[in-house]
């Protein structure tokens, strides 16, 4: 349930923070010209106004990583506040549905605030992308399907009579010199707020470039106060023109982000190539703000445009006025991923490590679907997903939209579950449901899971299922793909101040991560160790999690 949806945002565009700050200024003034003996008329109501529709305080002069003076900060970045799933008893709802879910923009965005000494807002973290920011030792797929699954049973380490059920997704890898011919659009947002990571757009996209083969087509799409091509469809054989292309570039101006859209998608369609990748990278802080910027419209035409064959990814920059929702709507309706660039090393992890995963397709529409037997399963709770759940008759219903896998990409779902101490009947056409004195209710399976995919180019699904026994390990003596995992949920939930966070506090997670960090080639996970340890240092003090 979504009971919070944007942050203060209507007043706080582009066009108007100079108004804002001099308006502050004047106030401020004359606040302190009253404070000297002088008499000035001055309405406290407006101040009040202007600290009520900004969603942070009003600092004071700051200096731009480009080493420029800025105005006052303005916060007016804007998530989605969702409510936790919540335990499910198995007997009256014993299915649980929802879309794979590769997005990873949450884990960067909070290593950002983390970064900035700011703790994370609520809304920024969601656990599954928190969760699926790390890559763990699934089996590679067999036999020509695109998808292995996972899974594990343990005892859950926050609530000791409770168990902890790991299921996994691995996506098969390919050699990127053997992928499709790609048609990208760069689609760049240099509008004002832009102005501070334009350079890391700039250089994150040249990492891009350099990768691609001599075969793939770049062209580029700005957007602003007007919109424009900057550089038309070019072989990234000539790397040269598309470097040069993106180095010319310069913000200034109010954000267009429909028309630029509009005009990236034309450029798309004009170019494509049947059986290719094509996709529009939209490189933005997620702010439009003139003309038709309605999320509902935008949504509808990214929508259609997934339906003839091209795909978006949405690559987010930016701080301070950064739009996550719509950011992540945009992605999720466009059969592509959502990834937080703050900083040149992730648009490496993103653009060249993972350039897969990011940009080739090898299963769209991915749901799972999970049946407990109420004879071993009391109740359940899935961790995260909040804005990933399905209708159960969406499981078959191919016209239905879901999340995609990339090339490598690892889908990592965690159920709380509550082990049935009894028994109990029921009847229904389920599995389990018909009886729960039946062999297969009475026996050790936990549970059954289905899950389908289809292929890049079709319309119809495929439909794979496995069985969970009810074997629990011990916690610690769990895999390092279960323990790593249950650390970063556990972060997630204390960041969140959830309420099912248990008896988890930041050393267990420290601890546990620290032990749990396997190979860890890029470092990722020893940074994770790093984060947990700040956002101790930062928690505010009237949070209830312990210190």
């Amino acid at each position: 349930m979504l009971y919070f949806t944007k942050v203060t945002k209507s007043i706080c565009k582009k066009n108007t923070l100079s108004r804002a700050f001099l308006l502050f200024s004047i106030l401020t003034i004359a606040f302190n010209l009253s404070g000297c003996g002088e008499t000035i008329g001055t309405n406290t109501n407006y101040l009040s106004a202007i600290q009520t529709e900004v969603s942070a305080p009003v600092s004071y002069m700051k200096m731009s990583r480009s080493g420029i003076i800025m105005a006052p900060d303005l916060n007016t970045e804007t998530y989605s506040y969702l409510a936790e799933n919540s335990f499910k008893d198995s007997l009256t709802s014993p299915l649980s549905t929802f879309s794979a879910d590769v997005d990873t923009a949450s884990y960067s965005n909070v290593r950002r605030m983390l970064r900035d000494d700011s703790y994370p807002v609520a809304g920024a973290v969601r656990v599954e992308e928190m969760i699926n920011y790390f890559s763990y030792d699934y089996p590679q797929p067999q036999d020509g399907t695109p998808v292995a699954v996972y899974q594990e049973l343990s005892e859950c380490p926050w609530n000791s009579e409770h168990q902890l059920l790991h299921i996994g997704l691995q996506a098969k890898k390919i050699d990127m010199s053997q992928a499709p011919q790609a048609n990208l659009v760069f689609l760049i947002d240099v509008s004002g707020s832009m102005h501070d990571d334009l350079l890391l757009v700039k250089r994150s996209l040249k990492l891009l470039t350099e990768v691609m083969s001599a075969k793939d087509r770049i062209s580029i799409v700005v957007y602003a106060g007007a919109s424009g091509m900057i550089l038309p469809p070019t072989t990234a054989s000539d790397k040269q023109t598309i470097l040069a292309a993106l180095d010319k570039l310069e913000s200034g101006g109010a954000t267009a982000g429909s028309e630029g859209i509009e005009l990236a998608y034309e450029l798309a369609e004009k170019n494509f190539i049947e059986g290719g990748n094509n996709r529009i990278i939209l490189a933005t802080d997620g702010d439009f703000n003139v003309g038709l910027t309605s999320e509902d419209a935008l949504v509808r035409l990214i929508s259609k445009k997934r339906e003839k064959g091209i795909y978006l990814t949405v690559l987010g920059f930016g701080m301070l006025n950064y739009d996550d929702v719509t950011s992540e709507a945009l992605a999720d309706h466009g059969n592509g991923n959502y990834a937080y660039i703050d900083n040149l090393l992730e648009a490496k992890k993103v653009l060249v490590t993972q350039a897969g995963a990011t940009l080739v397709t090898v299963a769209k529409d991915v749901k799972l679907q999970v049946e407990f037997n109420p004879a071993q399963v009391k109740a359940y709770r899935l961790i995260g997903y909040e804005n990933r759940l399905l209708n159960n008759e969406d499981f078959a219903d191919d016209s239905k939209d879901a999340g995609d896998m990339g090339a490598g990409h690892t889908v990592t779902a965690l159920y709380e579950i509550i082990p049935q101490l009894g028994s109990s009947d029921n009847s229904d056409s389920l599995r389990y449901q018909q009886q729960t004195h039946t062999s297969l209710a009475a026996g050790n399976e936990l549970a059954y899971v289905k899950y389908r995919y289809k292929a890049p180019t079709s319309d119809t699904s495929e439909l794979l299922s496995f069985v969970v026994d009810k074997q629990v390990i011990p916690f610690d003596q769990s895999s390092e793909n279960q323990r790593f995992a249950a650390a970063v949920a556990a972060w997630a939930m204390l960041l969140k101040d959830s309420a099912f966070k248990g008896s988890i506090d930041f050393d267990w997670i420290t601890q546990t991560a620290r032990n749990a960090k396997g190979t860890d080639l890029q470092g990722e996970r020893a940074e994770f160790v790093q984060l947990v340890e700040l956002s101790k240092l930062l928690k505010p003090k009237n949070k209830s999690s312990d210190i």
